[in-house]
């Protein structure tokens, strides 16, 4: 990482002992209450039991470790992927990767993240053989007709759920499904993929310049495609379970005959946007809704713009980004790709500054706060050092300057975190020094 200097909100029981279990990977700033994912219900939050014990996809603590990987393309193209488990049961994302295509499509590259769903085989199987699936049916040449290429991109997500019946049949599942969100960019065109309700953002200028519309059950034209297959919409999800109304797999929601596979319940088909590409392009962002249910569009724009104007590592703005969501309540699989333009946001001096400037005013807070015990009188009868999570809400309630737009305080716990534990740290120190037989002296 190379940035400027180092690397009433409600606070549920598990927050609290989940940042005494975890220290400094870890802040009170969770949304209260696991709120709905966008996978099916697993059997616990059906109401099924086994033997009397009611399964969870939850943990009782987030699994904080991050898989990344980055690349570049010839052609001044530049990527990073953040990935990680968090509070879920199982990691059911995946992800495809490919800055460069082969033969005639050299200067094409694909992106793409699979959010399964009631298991990861369907995410999985589709992160191996999608593109192949795309590429086989012919229609994606070098010499890019936008109407063929969409056709060929829709062909081949039928292709996909074709393959996938025939393993299901085969094979004697009917459950699991995975969305999908890609990009194929072009030397002329990037191409936005959305089937279900993961999400892809393109920032231009500074600005949102295009988004993906998600798949929900609730939407009109897909409540009325629900409904017409012979399903419902309850509890905002089709049949009462699942939360997305287009998906790859999820068979025993596409049983309805003599419909064809576009006006099942759920339907395979994405919708294709084809967007000129521009000087002005930053840098585009594909995520699963882990992602999304904690920041809007905008809000993610503006924070990544902002992190590229003080770290070059784009590993390291992905991890933000993904903090940024852990901290701000998401409490499924986070996934994000991250993938930029030639002209995307440069490291600036000035920027540099105003982090280090935000920084050193954050460490000075920290160290206010712990000096001034008063503060904490009602929290604390005892009259005890305050706790993280005491500093964490001091700071929550205060108004600080020049905090990185689009992430608020809670894109910098990490520098708040750390700051606490020097304090500590050196509080600890001295008190041991005045105690010992030296130090009386």
């Amino acid at each position: 990482m190379r940035t400027s200097r180092k690397g009433s909100v409600e606070m549920p029981a598990f927050v609290r002992q989940l940042v005494k279990e975890t220290e400094k990977r870890v802040t009170s700033f969770f949304k209260g209450g696991r709120g709905g994912g966008a996978g099916e219900l697993s059997e616990g939050e059906e109401g099924g039991e086994e033997e009397g014990v009611i399964t969870s996809p939850y943990l009782d603590r987030p699994v904080l470790d991050k898989h990344m990987q980055e690349g570049c393309g010839s052609w001044g193209l530049t990527y990073a992927l953040a990935s990680m488990q968090g509070w879920r049961a199982h990691m059911e994302d995946f992800h495809n990767c490919f800055p460069q295509l082969g033969g005639e499509l050299v200067h094409w590259g694909f992106f793409a993240v699979y959010d399964g769903h009631a298991g990861s085989a369907v995410a999985q199987h589709c992160s191996r053989n999608l593109l192949d699936h795309i590429l086989g049916t012919g229609k994606i040449r070098a010499d890019e007709d936008v109407v063929r290429v969409t056709e060929g991109i829709k062909e081949g997500f039928f292709l996909m759920d074709k393959h996938l019946h025939a393993m299901a049949c085969r094979e004697g599942w009917e459950r699991g499904g995975t969305t999908v969100v890609a990009t194929a960019i072009t030397p002329h065109h990037i191409y936005f993929v959305n089937c279900g309700d993961s999400r892809a953002v393109l920032c231009r200028a500074g600005r949102v310049a295009f988004s993906t519309e998600d798949h929900k059950p609730f939407s009109p034209g897909e409540r009325e495609r629900i409904e017409n297959a012979g399903g419902s919409v309850t509890l905002q999800r089709v049949n009462g379970s699942l939360a997305v109304s287009r998906a790859l797999g999820d068979f025993s929601y596409k049983t309805a005959e003599c419909r064809p596979v576009t006006e099942q319940m759920v339907s395979p088909e994405p919708e294709v946007s084809a967007v000129e590409r521009s000087p002005a392009d930053e840098f585009l962002v594909l995520a699963c809704d882990g992602v999304w249910d904690t920041v809007t569009n905008e809000e993610l724009c503006a924070f990544i713009h902002s992190r590229l104007r003080v770290c070059t590592d784009l590993r390291e703005v992905c991890s933000q980004v993904i903090d940024l969501c852990l901290f701000k309540g998401s409490l499924d699989n986070i996934s994000i790709i991250l993938v930029c333009f030639p002209g995307a946001p440069q490291l600036s001096p000035e920027a540099l500054h105003q982090e280090a400037e935000l920084e050193d005013f954050l460490e000075s807070k920290v160290i206010a706060i712990l000096s001034n015990h008063g503060i904490f009188e009602e929290l604390s009868a005892r009259g005890d050092e305050p706790d993280l999570l005491s500093v964490l809400t001091v700071l929550a309630s205060t108004v600080i300057p020049g905090l990185p737009p689009g992430g608020g305080l809670q894109s910098k716990r990490n520098c708040i975190i750390s700051a606490y534990y020097q304090q500590k740290e050196a509080r600890r120190s001295r008190l041991a020094q005045e105690l010992s037989p030296t130090g009386a002296n």
